[in-house]
């Protein structure tokens, strides 16, 4: 009997993706927020709180498209050119916030552009990202084992309104992070910024929650027929008891609370998603199953990670300990 290593991988690569949303989410929405700072001061002090950490959370990226790319090769085939331009645009963008947010130390008199840089790449790599998101949940058109749209099969309002919500869910996350890491004026700043983003996320979230099952019939049945809609029923549920704990926690002294909460709503949020389309791994087409690679590739590859995935959490975890506590004027980044 051949142990069906799907279902570990589909986790493996779930989890990817879901690091990558919360580690490299909330950086990137410190970079969002930085372009709204009220000083040079604050938005030296929100870069040192993401300096020493920011870029190691991309490691989640890489290690979610390559598992993508080998244990599921029909689905990377797929939608690898299907949301080419806006993936395209994902990763210039963050490689123009890596340029900017170096060379903003150690290019002084061109540090009000830098600085500008690094926001506006933090924003646009956000937006791209929430428009593959959305063109992912509204799904692709296919020919047999191939993508059969345009370059320009992304350009939808779903789209656009996916890309729109996650600048407002990355910019909660960041705020989160700042009331955690800062203290004063800053912080206070933070949580006027974390109430106006999360009020864009519940719009948001309402938004897509109503035009997902109008738009499918299939997700519409899985979620309202009985008794689905009673089993179910924890999911919004739960969700709008997390938001009430975000908004109230942002209205108050608690540090780590309006982080933990927004890292809770996108938990919701994945899981939500995750409930939609499952087992589809190329909506509305093809299945976990139909999509991966050979049991053999999926074992060689296993054996692989079991070595790799523990110390990408170690150093991962190391280096938020080693840099743990509030940042100060003081630290310095060269």
């Amino acid at each position: 009997m051949v142990l069906d290593l799907v279902p570990i991988w589909t986790f493996l690569v779930a989890l990817a993706v879901f690091y990558y949303v919360v580690f490299d989410g909330f950086d990137l929405g410190v970079g969002i927020l930085s372009g709204f700072a009220r000083n040079e001061d604050d938005r030296a002090l929100m870069m040192a709180s993401i300096a020493p950490i920011w870029d190691g959370n991309e490691t989640w990226l890489v290690f979610g498209g390559i598992g993508l790319l080998a244990v599921f090769p029909l689905a990377f085939a797929i939608i690898i050119p299907a949301a080419y331009f806006p993936i395209a645009i994902m990763l210039l963008a963050l490689v123009f916030r890596g340029v900017a947010f170096e060379f903003r130390f150690k290019r002084a008199a061109l540090r009000r552009f830098w600085d500008r840089a690094f926001s506006a790449g933090s924003a646009l790599a956000t937006f791209a990202q929430g428009i593959v998101l959305g063109q992912f949940i509204e799904g692709f058109k296919v020919d047999g084992r191939v993508f059969a749209g345009t370059s320009f099969d992304w350009v939808t309002p779903f789209a656009l309104l996916t890309g729109v919500a996650l600048m407002f869910g990355y910019a909660l996350l960041g705020a989160g992070w700042l009331i955690l890491k800062t203290e004063g004026a800053l912080q206070r700043w933070a949580r006027r910024s974390g109430r106006f983003a999360f009020i864009g996320v519940c719009i948001a979230v309402v938004g897509v929650s109503i035009w997902t099952p109008l738009a499918h019939a299939e997700i519409a049945q899985r979620w309202f027929a009985w008794p689905n809609i009673a089993f179910l029923s924890p999911v919004p549920i739960i969700t709008a008891l997390i938001a009430v704990v975000e908004w109230r926690s942002l209205g108050r002294e608690h540090e780590f609370v309006p982080f933990l909460a927004a890292i809770g709503l996108f938990a919701m949020s994945f899981l939500g998603i995750a409930i939609s389309l499952w087992p589809l791994i190329v909506p509305y087409r093809y299945t976990l199953w139909q999509a991966a690679s050979s049991p053999s590739t999926q074992a060689f590859l296993l054996i692989g990670t079991l070595f790799l995935l523990p110390v990408i959490l170690m150093y991962t975890a190391w280096s938020y300990w080693v840099f743990r506590g509030k940042v100060r004027a003081e630290a310095g980044y060269h």
